[in-house]
């Protein structure tokens, strides 16, 4: 877990570091990003050699659907990035609200994707899946929240 965790933080340092990436750069971090975690999904997520094979296409079906909202995620973040020095109180307040809404997609989405792991294999497949995403999900967050400064009056 160390391992993920310390990708995400180099990811996340990166990428602050640089609020104007463009367009190629975004996608390279998160197709770096999702070599590593694909192979921390296998080493974390054990279905059976019948299960393999319907697993990892529900995996990536999912991880395509979740690459699309870490993009949006990071457009909100260079939004932030350029505005959050002088964001008006209704900035403010749309940038949020665009947040949770992104949030709830996110936490929706793996969800889902438990339901179809789970169907196509078992609980304790499907349990393992959204055990590593929501840890993956939440440290992401964490290094999102520490990189980003308040807002001051």
């Amino acid at each position: 877990m160390k391992k993920i965790t310390l990708i995400i933080a180099a990811i996340f340092l990166v990428f602050f570091a640089n609020a104007q990436s463009n367009k190629e750069e975004v996608e390279l971090m998160q197709a770096t990003f999702g070599m590593d975690k694909r192979a921390a999904i296998a080493e974390f997520v054990k279905p059976s050699d019948t299960q393999k094979v319907a697993f990892w296409a529900i995996y990536d079906e999912y991880e395509t659907k979740r690459q699309e909202l870490g993009r949006q995620r990071i457009d909100l973040l260079k939004e932030y990035a350029g505005k959050y020095q002088k964001m008006t109180s209704e900035q403010a307040d749309a940038w949020t609200k665009q947040v949770i809404a992104l949030q709830k997609k996110t936490d929706s989405l793996i969800e889902i994707y438990y339901a179809k792991v789970k169907k196509a294999s078992d609980g304790k497949v499907a349990t393992q899946f959204y055990q590593i995403e929501t840890y993956i999900l939440t440290a992401i967050r964490m290094e999102i929240l520490k990189g980003v400064p308040f807002i001051k009056n």
